[in-house]
């Protein structure tokens, strides 16, 4: 072959070459740009039970401002989920303080994430039961989350509306909910007893005992634990006291769930009513659900551990500590001093 002719096929070699290249580039950011696409779509949900009657409180503390710029502390939970990629967040409340709860909340969070409401009321997924005219006492969390069929029909996770979490915990629970979770697989962030108890009265926790591989065998709610004196954490049931480990695995209801969860609690929420219905103050708890998805061979439950120190309001008298340690984490740099006008 001449010289020439050598000239021209190095020169559609190269065309061709660089074609090929121009081509991988293509595919590859149209690639990225469907990841992305597909990653927004699919973000999780925030879900905040914020129905609560707050008996032990005394009032509304759900909207009660603790930070610095009068910021309620469900706030720093979804600036925390903001900042992991949560999408929206669905508020489980009551009918008879929607109208407060909205003009606190929506004016700061337009704009910053999608918002949803859902109402929960002792009359909601009760057909065929009759509710004792005595109740007042909502049915309990498992029932509040039972109340968002419908409306959340992508991987979530759950939390308190009056407890504060760290904001590790939500960058653990959107990579679970975006790398893990399926209707086979769940998770409960699991916070060590002696971060978790308030120096005012008992608490409730969800206690989580674990196998080798950090998965829950059994979940047992326990409303009565407290620190007492020379003899450690302690939880009270029929007036009988159990010891309690300080590194004991807690669920504080931030757990995260595929949707089919959700119908899970609608089936045993039916089973619940026929056993304990009657029951004046009986509630239907979130973990229980849990423990029935894991009892029931439906799948597995992960506890992830985090050594987060948590802090909420159960009684009044928590309320300087809370706005203490708000103020702390502000002087800490983590959160700044107005968490919308800055965010």
């Amino acid at each position: 072959m001449t010289k020439g002719g050598d000239r021209l096929d190095r020169g559609l070699y190269m065309q061709n070459f660089i074609f090929k290249i121009n081509q991988l580039i293509l595919t590859t950011l149209m690639d990225c740009e469907n990841t992305i696409k597909s990653r927004k779509m699919s973000a999780p949900t925030l879900v905040i039970l914020a129905a609560g009657m707050a008996s032990r409180y005394g009032s509304m503390k759900q909207t009660e401002g603790f930070g610095p710029s009068g910021e309620t502390i469900m706030e720093y939970s979804i600036y925390d989920a903001i900042r992991a990629g949560f999408g929206k967040v669905v508020f489980i409340i009551r009918a008879d303080f929607a109208e407060a709860f909205k003009a606190v909340l929506e004016p700061k969070l337009k704009g910053k994430i999608e918002i949803a409401y859902v109402f929960q009321s002792l009359d909601q997924y009760t057909e065929g039961f009759s509710i004792p005219q005595e109740r007042t006492k909502p049915w309990g969390t498992a029932h509040a989350l039972l109340c968002t069929k419908g409306v959340v029909n992508e991987p979530f996770a759950v939390i308190n509306a009056d407890d504060y979490y760290g904001q590790e915990a939500f960058v653990e629970a959107y990579t679970f909910l975006t790398t893990t979770c399926s209707e086979k697989e769940y998770c409960i962030l699991g916070y060590e007893l002696s971060n978790t108890l308030s120096e005012n009265g008992t608490v409730s926790r969800g206690v989580c005992s674990l196998d080798a591989a950090g998965y829950l065998t059994t979940i047992n709610e326990r409303t009565k634990i407290y620190r007492k004196e020379g003899a450690g954490i302690v939880f009270e049931e029929d007036g009988i006291e159990t010891p309690l480990q300080e590194d004991t695995r807690v669920s504080m209801n931030f757990m995260c769930f595929a949707p089919g969860f959700i119908d899970l609690c609608a089936s045993e929420f039916k089973l619940f009513l026929e056993k304990e219905g009657q029951a004046l103050k009986s509630e239907f708890y979130i973990p229980f659900v849990a423990g029935r998805f894991k009892a029931l061979n439906l799948g597995a439950v992960k506890v992830i551990p985090t050594n987060a120190k948590w802090f909420g309001v159960t009684y009044k008298e928590d309320a300087p500590g809370v706005k203490a340690s708000i103020d702390a984490l502000v002087d800490a740099k983590v959160y700044p001093t107005n968490l919308w006008n800055n965010s």
